[in-house]
């Protein structure tokens, strides 16, 4: 599948060069103020891309429900976006599950429906822990949190679904989903915990769960798609050590790869809207195009998915695994 946005991105240079943006992307798709009467989900508005893609999906004219754990932090990033009559703001700690049904219930209670959910919130590399369930806590947070949102929302999706345009899950993953696919014996890492590996398999459990919406449900009107955003200064760096930072800087290109956080929100945008992928679920982008596996020889900066990603017997096993976790 081509994308006008492929010639931009083989030559990057730096923050704020011709990559598009996010409002970008909703003006090239031409839906400035044609998504008026849709309803929009998006977790983790309080910083960073799920500020911009709010932003730009605004634009739209759609209703957007956006979740924090901290609304007093959310509204104040969020600007005058939170003052807009279009934007509400819900309160929801993705550490717990019980505030996540607390706060899809009162999402229903305002809502009879949903066009987009967006899952965009996350963290990575944190210190060892467990969410309030006893997860560890990428899994708990970025996967099954997250996970869980679906489970509760899925039926209002499908309902919300019309022939001219299908209802969408977009699962904010990570080229770090490379670093490991799911310890189905081990997902809490009670055998030793490592962060980045933790990171990994939280974020290939994203793209299974994608894959997984799209088997079950993409003949339903309800499709999904999975993307990496690319690297921008978004503070979800913040447990990341000086040391690994330092690594990251001699890396051959970075510093050109690097996004605004107004770029890197436009492959989220673009999963969520673009016309070219209406009806075909279950890709993964990244740049603001689809793209395939990784070449056996990829470095760091190469495009593509790990060799597991396209493995739907685990993404199954995944998914059924979870609807047990959640439960």
């Amino acid at each position: 599948m081509s994308s006008r946005y492929v010639a931009v991105h083989t030559s990057p240079k730096g923050p704020g060069d011709a990559r598009p943006t996010a409002l970008q992307i909703i003006e090239d798709e031409q839906l400035t103020g044609k998504l008026i009467g849709k309803v929009v989900f998006i977790t983790g508005c309080s910083s960073g891309l799920g500020i911009q893609t709010a932003r730009a999906l605004l634009a739209t004219g759609a209703t957007l429900y956006l979740t924090a754990r901290n609304l007093e932090k959310a509204h104040s990033a969020l600007g005058d976006l939170a003052e807009n009559k279009n934007v509400h703001l819900l309160e929801m700690d993705l550490n717990s599950l019980s505030s996540v049904r607390s706060c899809a219930a009162l999402f229903l209670s305002k809502s009879s429906s949903l066009s987009l959910l967006i899952c965009n919130a996350g963290v990575m590399v944190p210190p060892e822990g467990r969410t309030a369930d006893g997860f560890e806590t990428q899994f708990g947070t970025n996967h099954l949190a997250h996970f869980l949102l679906v489970q509760l929302f899925k039926d209002t999706l499908i309902a919300s679904a019309t022939t001219k345009m299908s209802s969408r899950v977009i699962m904010l993953s990570s080229s770090g989903h490379r670093m490991s696919e799911v310890q189905f014996d081990d997902y809490n890492f009670d055998e030793g915990y490592d962060a980045w590996k933790a990171y990994g398999q939280s974020k290939t459990a994203m793209i299974w769960t994608a894959n997984e919406i799209e088997r079950r449900y993409g003949s339903t009107g309800l499709h999904a798609y999975s993307l990496n955003p690319g690297m921008s200064a978004s503070g979800l760096q913040k447990n990341v050590t000086a040391d690994m930072m330092e690594e990251w800087s001699q890396v051959p290109g970075l510093q050109e790869a690097f996004k605004s956080q107004e770029q890197g929100a436009a492959t989220t945008v673009w999963a969520a809207v673009a016309q070219a992928l209406e009806g075909q679920g279950g890709q993964y982008t990244e740049n603001c195009q689809v793209v395939g596996e990784m070449a056996a020889d990829a470095g760091p900066l190469d495009p593509g998915y790990a060799p597991w990603v396209s493995d739907s017997e685990k993404a199954q096993k995944l998914y059924e695994l979870s609807l047990k976790l959640i439960s």
